[in-house]
């Protein structure tokens, strides 16, 4: 049965597939929530898997919806050790004097930011106590000014006649752009990817290119950390570490670039820029690079520069609120997980295969850009109702059957929701840490170009 989504999706994509790649989505579930969630999530899954396949030159694509809901949450089952805390301490929804805010502080600059512009001790209680003084508005400009990430909740009606809603309705859910020609046939299997994304959008699709052969390389500044996610978002990657203040680390960068096929990053309008890699520069250094790229809030409006995640963006775009209204909740309630995200990375995937079948037909390069705010906007699109499912549990009979070797200790990891003519993904790399492989290719990874 095709959905909203994937009648909204495959437009995007222009997707134009033989019948005979069939997907069969199997098994029956449904996340609780307002909105169409698990739908979402089986439908950006069966796009990206759609893509690979025709590129593979597969037969047969089963997509396993309950699974497919499944993997837009943590995928990995230590065994004698325990996964981090996916959320800082502070991190949250507080009640302001007019409504509700909620801080993301993950990130240490991000925390730092937020307690210098309440000026409270690092504990919740103070930090609520300080909240609550506020109006949510004044706060989330006060914090986002300091160089924080917050977002006050707004109505669906509300965002939709704010200008960054205005801005985000009028933008497509995948923006394409020519940007140059290279001839020829690029495999999958060994394409080179340059990861530049950090939690949590850019990761899922990278990890989804490297389960089918994909050379990923991901690089990191030497301040950064996500200890709540990277055992999700590393595996099957290579993972090295550059300063690109540094000169040195600038031109290995530069060097990098020159033999990538793809380039997938989430850096806001601007940075790349001032670095001295905004998109003219990097396509000089490399010709015929497929470069797919995603922000939190749009790419035109005036919010696009903003910083933001998707717990920020469901409060901002009126999901959080509509959540709260619909189940008679005292407090905001969201999405049963980060769907914008990992729905968006699921689109990215797509949009780099789709890339590379254009490339395949005529030799065209196609860019693209994706947000979460769009994403957000096809999730509300399909219409709000009221709450329905329930939360689905993963059992021993959805675990894979081997045992992955992390870089913290033995786990298991869910069995993917994607078979292309029987056979599961397969990842070289097991999760690990960051920043512990040398910035090069490997040998036998060439690029295309």
């Amino acid at each position: 049965m095709t959905s909203f989504f994937d009648q909204q999706i495959s437009a995007a994509l222009g997707q134009d597939f033989c019948p005979a790649l069939a997907a069969t989505e199997m098994t029956a579930a449904e996340l609780p929530s307002c909105f169409r969630v698990t739908e979402l999530a089986a439908a950006a899954t069966k796009a990206a898997a759609l893509e690979m396949g025709a590129l593979l030159g597969a037969r047969q694509l089963r997509v396993d919806r309950r699974l497919a809901a499944l993997w837009f949450d943590r995928t990995l089952r230590p065994q004698g050790w325990e996964l981090p805390s996916a959320w800082d301490p502070i991190a949250g929804d507080y009640a302001t004097a007019d409504g509700w805010i909620r801080l993301h502080t993950n990130a240490p600059h991000h925390r730092a930011a937020a307690l210098s512009v309440l000026g409270c001790a690092a504990e919740k209680p103070a930090v609520a106590a300080e909240v609550a003084r506020w109006r949510k508005g004044a706060l989330e400009e006060a914090v986002v000014a300091a160089g924080g990430a917050a977002a006050a909740m707004h109505g669906l009606k509300d965002w939709a006649a704010h200008p960054q809603g205005r801005a985000v309705a009028a933008e497509p859910l995948i923006a394409w752009q020519e940007t140059g020609s290279r001839p020829g046939p690029v495999p999958v299997r060994g394409l080179r990817v340059l990861d530049l994304t950090r939690v949590l959008a850019g990761p899922v699709a990278t990890r989804f290119l490297a389960g089918f052969g994909a050379e990923v390389l991901r690089i990191d500044p030497p301040f950064w950390g996500e200890p709540g996610v990277e055992p999700e978002v590393t595996l099957g990657k290579r993972r090295a570490g550059l300063d690109l203040t540094k000169p040195a680390d600038r031109q290995s960068f530069t060097a990098l670039l020159k033999g990538a096929d793809v380039l997938v990053h989430g850096y806001r309008p601007g940075a790349l820029e001032g670095l001295g890699f905004g998109a003219e520069a990097r396509q000089r250094m490399a010709p015929g690079l497929i470069d797919v790229s995603l922000n939190a809030y749009g790419w035109t409006g005036p919010w696009s520069g903003r910083r933001g995640f998707d717990s920020l963006v469901q409060m901002s775009c009126g999901i959080a609120d509509e959540g709260m209204r619909r189940s008679a909740a005292a407090r905001p309630v969201p999405l049963p997980l980060q769907a914008l995200d990992h729905a968006t990375g699921c689109l990215m995937a797509a949009a780099v295969l789709r890339a590379l079948r254009q490339q395949q037909r005529d030799g065209r390069i196609l860019s693209a850009r994706l947000s979460l705010a769009r994403t957000a906007a096809l999730l509300v699109a399909a219409g709000a109702r009221q709450m329905t499912g329930a939360p689905i549990a993963a059992s021993e009979a959805d675990l894979a059957a081997e045992t992955e070797q992390t870089g913290w200790g033995p786990a298991r990891r869910l069995r993917f929701p994607v078979t292309l003519d029987g056979q599961p993904p397969r990842w070289t790399h097991p999760a690990g840490p960051l920043r512990i492989d040398a910035p090069r290719w490997p040998e036998g990874a060439a690029a295309a170009g």
